[in-house]
C-alpha cells in the first residue's frame, strides 16, 4: 500500500496538471459512471491529501475521494488535444483506456489520469469529506498538524510503538516503510508500549517523519539513511530493491545491519512485517 508521502505527489501532480482547468471525466469500466458524470466539464478546484487518502475537489459538484489500498494504481500521461475523451481512439501518449480495468479518467487538452484498481473511488459532500478527516491522526506532511494530538493517545496506550505507528488514526499516512526506519533512527525497541515512550523521543520521531516525508514527496521515492552511511560513504554496494531508496531495516531481513553488522530481525506485528536491528534497537533501551 502506497504510504502518505507518495498521495501528497499525487495530489501535487494534479495541481500542476489539471488546477484550474476543466477537466473531462469518464468512467470506461463503468464502476464510476455516476460520478464521473456529475463532475465531466467542471474545473478542478483544489487537489489535497491526508494520510493515505487523496481528495480532488470540483466545487458545488463535491470531491472524488480515492483511496489506493492495496491494488490501486494512479498514473498520468500526455492527453489528445481534442474529442470526446470517452471515445478517443488511440493516439501517440494517449493509449485508449482498457474499460475493464480503469475507474477513473480526468483529462484536458494537455494530460490525462487514470485510476485503476482503487479500494474507494467515491463523490462525496463537503461534510462527507470533513468525517474522513475528523477520523484520521495529524499528518506529518499537513502542515497545520503537529504531533501533539498523536503524542495524548501514543502516552496512555499499552499497544506496541511499531503497532501505533500503523495506526492512521493516531498518526495519518505512516506505512511499513517509515515506521521501521524511525524507529531504527531513533534506536527504540520497536516493542516498547507507547506509555513508556519518552517525550523528546516521540518529539524526535515525529520530526524525523516531518523531514523524511517531505523528501520523498520531493524526490517520489523513500530514502532514510544519513548521509554517512550512504553506500558510497561506507564502501558498500547499493540497495538493489524494486521499492527504491537506501534504507536501514526495512525489507532487510537477515541481512548485516549497516552500524553494527547484528543480522537484521523480522517479525509479524500489527498484520504486518516488522523490521528491526536488536543491537541498535535494545529492549528497554538496554
Amino acid at each position: 500500500m502506497p504510504e502518505g508521502h507518495t498521495i501528497h505527489r499525487l495530489a501535487l501532480d494534479h495541481r500542476e496538471r489539471f488546477a484550474g482547468e476543466t477537466v473531462r471525466a469518464s468512467s470506461p469500466q463503468g464502476r464510476f459512471a455516476a460520478g464521473a458524470a456529475l463532475v465531466d466539464g467542471r474545473v478542478l478546484e483544489r487537489a489535497e491529501a491526508h494520510g493515505k487518502h487523496l481528495f480532488l475537489g470540483f466545487g458545488p459538484a463535491g470531491w472524488i475521494h480515492i483511496h489506493l489500498g492495496l491494488f490501486g494504481k494512479l498514473g498520468f500521461g500526455t492527453a489528445p488535444s481534442s474529442g470526446d475523451l470517452r471515445h478517443t481512439p488511440v493516439q501517440a501518449g494517449f493509449p485508449a483506456p482498457a474499460a475493464d480495468t480503469v475507474r477513473l479518467r480526468l483529462a484536458t487538452g494537455e494530460h490525462h489520469a487514470d485510476l485503476r484498481g482503487p479500494t474507494v473511488c467515491a463523490l462525496i459532500t463537503d461534510a462527507e469529506k470533513q468525517a474522513v478527516h475528523d477520523r484520521l491522526g495529524p499528518d506529518p506532511l499537513r502542515p497545520e498538524d503537529d504531533g501533539e494530538r498523536a503524542w495524548r493517545r501514543i502516552s496512555r496506550s499499552r499497544t506496541t510503538v511499531a503497532a501505533l505507528l500503523l495506526d492512521q488514526k493516531i498518526v495519518a499516512g505512516v506505512g511499513n516503510v517509515y515506521r521501521a526506519e524511525v524507529l531504527f533512527r531513533r534506536g527504540i525497541d520497536p516493542y516498547l508500549p507507547g506509555r513508556a515512550l519518552a517525550r523528546d523521543d516521540w518529539d524526535a520521531i515525529w520530526a524525523d517523519l516531518v523531514a523524511l516525508m517531505r523528501e520523498g514527496v520531493r524526490h517520489n521515492r523513500i530514502d532514510t539513511v544519513r548521509p554517512e552511511h550512504m553506500p558510497e560513504a561506507m564502501g558498500r554496494p547499493p540497495r538493489v530493491d524494486d521499492h527504491g531508496g537506501e534504507v536501514y531495516v526495512y525489507r532487510r531481513a537477515h541481512q548485516p545491519c549497516h552500524l553494527c553488522a547484528t543480522e537484521i530481525r523480522t517479525a509479524d506485528l500489527a498484520a504486518r512485517n516488522l523490521f528491526w536491528c536488536p543491537r541498535c534497537q535494545p529492549t528497554n533501551g538496554g
